[in-house]
Order: structure tokens, then C-alpha cells, then sequence
């Protein structure tokens, strides 16, 4: 016994120590026109100096009172996003942006839609039947992700190394900035998005074709 407890000690002490790090914590600043309050932001962390892991996940994106919820959704690559329609009417759910633009059909009220998402790309998703019905799924080859405060401040538990941040709304192109993670906190820069110039457009249907007049008055 004796000389087993020596032998475990002795093999703990050859064991290589990996530090965890502290936290990396920061804000998201948004630039918007008067009287326009910002809309919601995601920020995620791709390590620069080595393979991010691979932690795809299930991930759901609600139909409620005619919205999407949440608006914007960040996933890892490989995870499936679920789609139930938690209104009491028919939703039919459809991008045609990304690497692999999708319809979901047409479902009722209490069924739900799935799609897994293989390759990374920006997904802007919307409603054949309702127009004002928008949201933003990011699939991104990382599981650090975030969602700022309302005050804008977010915090990442990351391992140690190099990582690149990057910030980004429905409303605003990405911005991005380098941060080290270490074995204690660590304040990265202030990531701004730029929303001033947004502009309110209306989007095609599925078919590539102008919603009917009727549609933005359900």
C-alpha cells in the first residue's frame, strides 16, 4: 500500500499543470442614430494559436407574438437550432443567406421545425408570411460566446492563449479585436458597433419577391 501511494504521488507530481484562466471581460458600445435604442449584440472568442474545440449543441429560436426570439443567436458549428411556433397561427421559416440557405415549410401553431448547421456564416432568417418577423444566427467555429449585459459589459471564461473577439448586432457589421487570456482577469478593449447607418429595408420573400401589401398589416 505503502508503495503504491508513493507511486501515485510521485506520477501527480509528473503530471503537467494546466492553469485555468481567469476571466476575460469587456463591453460592447454602440453607435446609433437619436432616439434609436441599440439592438442586441453577441461577442465570441476565436483562439488564434490553436484549433478552437468543437462543442456543437441543440439551440432553440422561438416564434412568439409574431417576433423571433431571441433576435440574434450564435451557435457552434455542427449544432441544430430548433424552430417551435409558439403562436396560435401558421409560420413558415426561411434564409437565403449563408453557405446553406434553408425553408423550413410551412407548420402550425404548437409544431416545431429543426435544421443542423454544418458550415460557418451568417443567417438571416425571416417569416414567408410575416415581413416584420427577422432574427440573426451566427454559426461560428468556436463555443466562446457571449451575450452583453444591456449595459454592454461581457465576460468570457476562456483558456489561456490568444484569442480574437469579435462583436456583432443585427444592425452593424462585425468588429473584432485581440485579447490573451491568462490565469487572471483580463480586460480586453472596448469593441464599438456602428448602427448609425442602418436603414430599415424590406426583404424579399422566399420566392425572391416583394411581400404583398397585406402581409405587414397582419
Amino acid at each position: 500500500m505503502r508503495i503504491l501511494i508513493i507511486a501515485l504521488t510521485l506520477a501527480a507530481t509528473l503530471v503537467p499543470h494546466v492553469a485555468n484562466a481567469g476571466p476575460v471581460t469587456g463591453s460592447v458600445r454602440t453607435l446609433t442614430r437619436p432616439g434609436t435604442p441599440p439592438s442586441s449584440a453577441i461577442v465570441y472568442a476565436e483562439p488564434l494559436d490553436a484549433a478552437p474545440s468543437r462543442k456543437s449543441g441543440s439551440f432553440t429560436l422561438t416564434q412568439k407574438d409574431k417576433t423571433f426570439r431571441p433576435h440574434i443567436l450564435a451557435v457552434p458549428i455542427g449544432s441544430t437550432v430548433e424552430f417551435p411556433n409558439d403562436d396560435t397561427i401558421f409560420h413558415n421559416v426561411f434564409s437565403l443567406s449563408g453557405p446553406q440557405p434553408f425553408d423550413l415549410g410551412l407548420y402550425r401553431a404548437g409544431d416545431s421545425r429543426a435544421k443542423a448547421f454544418a458550415q460557418a456564416g451568417e443567417y438571416r432568417v425571416f417569416c414567408n408570411i410575416h415581413p416584420q418577423m427577422t432574427a440573426l444566427i451566427l454559426v461560428v467555429a468556436t463555443p466562446y460566446v457571449a451575450r452583453p449585459a444591456p449595459d454592454g459589459r461581457f465576460a468570457l471564461d476562456l483558456p489561456p492563449g490568444r484569442y480574437r473577439l469579435t462583436a456583432i448586432s443585427q444592425r452593424a457589421a462585425p468588429v473584432s479585436g485581440e485579447v490573451i487570456a491568462t490565469a487572471s482577469t483580463v480586460d480586453a478593449p472596448v469593441l464599438t458597433l456602428d448602427e448609425s447607418a442602418w436603414i430599415d429595408a424590406r426583404h424579399k420573400n422566399k420566392f425572391g419577391q416583394d411581400y404583398s401589401a397585406a402581409a405587414y398589416k397582419r
